[in-house]
């Protein structure tokens, strides 16, 4: 079969579609759909289709003007630097700052949910995120509201922010209806064994932002994944991804709702082989 009948068959399928640290086991008891992108390769022939023709359907989207990158050196490093790009319209991306050093899940990093697809692109392979394995998601991300123990958020904040208060959850329960979400314990039923706290007894939530990984909630998929302030240098979460106080106020501060954020998170070496089909810096 010729390359170009190969690739013909490659049909697109578009879906709608933790860091769990504190958490809190109990009797006690966000915003946006996320589109999947995965290649389906009829013909077994087509395994040979390079990785940059097999991934070409997915890349950042277009109306997307700014990006977030986290680049770890491998799966199974603690390590990373983040970095933030904008663009305006047709225009190559421009740095805005970094990169600033990042600390990530105490196992590493893992293929997660997000609008890259389910898991590993075509013709990539790697972990694939659990709940509670201590890997961060790797992937394109939608980027959803923040949270924070201020009353207001960094002045210049445009995302949406709500206030941490003492009964605001991420709830990390496969078997619960709310998994993945975050609520408010004063007015929703519990029906979960296991939630996170979104105002804790340290600095590290002083500013979050919801990064939408398994936004379709997919049981034991991966949840309650943030961007968040870090322990200290050499810290690790359990599979967000943190990093100094200052550089978090600055990412909350610049992001605009309007120009359809993202994060990217990648190792080095998968960065390298996806760059030029996803359109990275």
């Amino acid at each position: 079969m010729s390359r170009a009948a190969r690739l013909a068959l490659a049909t697109a399928l578009v879906v709608a579609g933790g860091c769990r640290g504190k958490a809190t086991p109990s009797p006690r008891g966000v915003d946006g759909a996320v589109v999947a992108v995965a290649a389906v390769v009829i013909d077994a022939g087509a395994a040979a289709v390079d990785a940059a023709e097999v991934a070409a359907g997915v890349r950042i989207p277009d109306e997307a003007r700014q990006l977030i990158v986290v680049e770890a050196a491998g799966w199974n490093t603690t390590r990373a630097t983040i970095a933030r790009w904008q663009r305006e319209p047709g225009q190559p991306w421009q740095a805005v700052s970094g990169p600033d050093p990042a600390i990530l899940g105490y196992a590493g990093v893992a293929w997660g949910r997000g609008l890259h697809g389910d898991g590993a692109p075509a013709g990539r392979s790697g972990p694939v995120k659990r709940e509670g394995d201590g890997r961060s998601p790797a992937g394109i991300f939608a980027l959803g509201p923040a949270y924070g123990y201020a009353a207001a958020p960094p002045p210049g904040t445009r995302a949406r922010y709500t206030r941490s208060s003492d009964t605001l959850r991420c709830v990390d329960d496969g078997a619960s209806k709310h998994y993945n979400q975050i609520v408010d314990e004063a007015t929703v039923a519990s029906d979960w064994n296991s939630a996170e706290d979104l105002r804790r007894g340290d600095a590290q939530y002083t500013w979050v932002v919801d990064v939408r990984h398994n936004a379709a909630a997919v049981p034991e998929g991966g949840s309650c994944i943030f961007l968040h302030v870090w322990s200290g240098p050499k810290g690790k979460t359990t599979g967000c991804t943190a990093m100094a106080e200052p550089v978090m106020n600055a990412l909350l501060a610049g992001l605009d709702p309007a120009a359809r954020p993202v994060l990217v998170l990648l190792p080095a070496s998968e960065r390298a082989a996806l760059a030029a089909a996803w359109g990275l810096p």
